[in-house]
């Protein structure tokens, strides 16, 4: 028996979470119209919106990576989902197939005539009380779990270049001791490049977390000539370090550096920077020269890294 001290309403809100789990079908049985787990519906749901590899999954729907395998390992069978390779071969994107496309169709038709037809039930008005209340109670359950997953953006987006400068400014005031002249010249570059973006050959990208900005890549198409591209701007925040984020705008700006049929690319960075220079090579980068430098404001040993076209 519950203890007296809890209050009515926690015990009447499980009860109508257990009662809503049971008619949704999550208890077994037929699942939204079909015969697919709650979890492979959810992971259709996911995939379809793009960008999503398996690790995304695990993340998305808290599961467990040999859950996530298992499951993908049969919606591959069944030729909903097929595996999309990248730059980066280790890491593949998941895409729905042609059937899984119409299987998740008429996913979407079941669940939209399920919610139709229980809203028809009730009185004008209280379907905004009931969407009100599902999203307010969904949003305290979620606050303590884990952050959105990272997606990839290209393009300009509002306060992207402030928030790039304040990414760079921080980071190298932290590991390098950088100041107002490296601020500068971070700031004092984008807003060139920015008015540039319209041009075919150049394009920048942002880390999304939810509606943050958590990192940032560039092609800069012009300003070495020579049909080279100079990859500039790249940065993760703290927040998603160590997250894949990186890895995926790099894999986004070497997919447009491809595409555009770029012959190298060329990137500067610093020395002691390891993991940077672990993702670089990992991407067929090669250090091709070094040399002193201080026009950062203290002296670092520069860094020139270049990719040749495959």
């Amino acid at each position: 028996m519950p203890s007296a001290s809890i209050p009515d309403t926690v015990e009447h809100i499980r009860s109508a979470a257990r009662l809503l789990v049971r008619e949704l079908g999550f208890m077994g049985g037929d699942f939204a119209g079909g015969n697919l787990s709650p979890s492979a519906v959810h992971a259709l749901i996911e995939i379809e919106a793009g960008q999503v590899s398996a690790r995304d999954l695990g993340l998305l729907l808290h599961l467990e990576k040999s859950s996530v395998s298992r499951m993908l390992r049969k919606l591959i069978t069944s030729g909903e989902v097929v595996e999309q390779s990248t730059a980066d071969g280790r890491l593949k994107r998941l895409a729905l197939t042609e059937a899984g496309q119409k299987r998740l169709a008429a996913i979407h038709a079941f669940a939209r005539a399920q919610v139709a037809e229980a809203l028809a039930r009730l009185q004008p008005g209280q379907d905004r009380v009931v969407l009100a209340g599902l999203q307010l109670y969904a949003k305290a359950l979620g606050a303590n779990a884990a952050p959105p997953a990272v997606e990839i953006a290209e393009g300009y987006r509002s306060g992207l270049t402030a928030r790039i400068t304040q990414m760079h400014a921080e980071y190298y005031a932290r590991h390098a001791g950088f100041g107002r002249q490296f601020e500068a010249v971070v700031a004092g570059g984008l807003a060139g490049f920015s008015g540039r973006l319209d041009r075919p050959r150049n394009a920048i990208w942002a880390a999304l977390q939810g509606d943050q900005i958590v990192g940032s890549i560039a092609i800069d198409g012009e300003d070495l000539g020579g049909n080279c591209a100079h990859l500039r701007w790249f940065i993760t925040d703290d927040a998603v370090r160590g997250s894949g984020a990186g890895r995926q705008l790099l894999d986004a700006a070497l997919g447009f550096v491809e595409a555009q049929g770029f012959e190298a690319t060329h990137l500067w960075t610093f020395s002691g920077l390891s993991a940077a220079r672990h993702l670089y090579e990992a991407h067929g980068f090669e250090l091709v020269e070094e040399r002193p430098g201080q026009q950062w404001g203290s002296e670092v040993l520069e860094q020139k890294f270049v990719r040749l076209r495959r």
